[in-house]
């Protein structure tokens, strides 16, 4: 009788287990999977905290680094991806060219890792007219160039654009075939430190730049992921700003998960967000959720650095201006157009991360 019940116990016992892992895989299969991209920088790595920690128990990410950000957003159109990391000035131009993609949120603004970079000799910006000035042609790199010009005095047609990929870039820059270039980290310091007497005639850190919100990255999604799939989108948005505070209630065990899916040098990771999660020591200030909503005008919250509730609306204007002076738009796109906040929105009047406040 006792073998008995013993074997009784141990059958219950292997039932259980067996039930149990059927449960977990009929869970697992029950994870939608949703498609996210990015290239290769510490300001778009939260998607692999927001994986690894489970923060959306609902979803399977599934994230590809694609370091070509206009092969990302065409993906991103034709279906392929649901959600693209990157940059912000693609926006006003897929409007333009009728491709159905959204900026949803600005996630990052630049707090020191761009710096634009005079060779040795040249002083202010009067010395580069007429010379070549090394930028990512159709990036944030080539307005902040072009406005540093303006700043100055020098015309967008008065200098030679050089566009190269950043580590070639670099490499040009210290070979002497420019007089200025605009370099994000790491690239910037490996200038300084191989080009004698090269120097720094802007940083991104200064209070103009960061009250611009220019140079910032943001989260673009699909049409269709958006209008097809919207629980999802909302709670794959919430799962990305659950992972920045994450990061700073734990920002050791974050940096780590963030340098192996980037496969970065943690110590890499750690300079460009900051030390302990401290945001005033970091070369990007990444956005939490109220600053975010607050910057696009989704929650009666504000934005750092003087920054205005809805000033993408104004960012996204600049930018088209801009891409209008060097050619690379032909007319003017009303960001409402390609500019989504309301799952910004949905998450405020959820009581995520505050109670709403009434008529807003």
């Amino acid at each position: 009788m006792n073998r008995f019940r013993r074997l009784v116990r141990g059958f219950a016992c292997v039932a259980f287990v067996a039930a149990a892992l059927v449960t977990a895989a009929t869970q697992a299969s029950a994870a939608e999977k949703v498609r996210v991209s990015l290239f290769s920088w510490p300001g778009y790595a939260w998607w692999f905290i927001a994986k690894e920690k489970n923060l959306a128990p609902d979803i399977d990410f599934e994230i590809s680094i694609i370091e070509n950000p206009l092969d990302s957003m065409s993906m991103l159109a034709s279906g392929q991806l649901d959600i693209v990391s990157s940059t912000i000035e693609y926006g006003p131009i897929a409007s333009e060219k009728q491709i159905p993609i959204r900026v949803v949120a600005l996630t990052t603004t630049c707090h020191g890792s761009d710096n634009i970079i005079l060779a040795p000799g040249i002083t202010s910006a009067a010395g580069v007219r007429g010379g070549k000035f090394i930028a990512a042609e159709g990036g944030l790199s080539q307005i902040y160039a072009g406005w540093w010009l303006k700043q100055n005095g020098v015309g967008i047609d008065e200098v030679q654009w050089v566009n190269v990929i950043m580590d070639a870039a670099a490499a040009a820059m210290v070979g002497g075939q420019a007089r200025a270039g605009e370099f994000w980290e790491p690239y910037g310091s490996q200038v300084l430190k191989s080009l004698n007497g090269s120097t720094v005639a802007s940083n991104c850190k200064e209070p103009f730049w960061t009250k611009t919100a220019l140079l910032s990255d943001g989260m673009f999604m699909s049409d269709e992921f958006v209008n097809k799939h919207r629980d999802l989108a909302v709670t794959a948005m919430k799962a990305y700003f659950d992972a920045v505070a994450f990061w700073r209630k734990n920002p050791e065990e974050a940096e780590d998960i963030m340098a192996r899916g980037l496969k970065f040098d943690k110590a890499d990771v750690t300079r460009i967000v900051g030390p302990g999660g401290d945001r005033s020591q970091s070369l990007l200030w990444i956005y939490d959720y109220n600053e975010s909503a607050g910057i696009c005008g989704a929650a009666p919250t504000s934005p750092p650095f003087d920054q205005a509730n809805g000033q993408i609306y104004t960012v996204m204007r600049q930018i088209n201006d801009w891409w209008l002076k060097f050619g690379h738009m032909t007319k003017f796109i009303p960001p409402a157009r390609y500019v989504d906040c309301s799952l910004l929105r949905e998450l405020y009047e959820s009581g995520y991360a505050g109670a709403p406040k009434d008529n807003f």
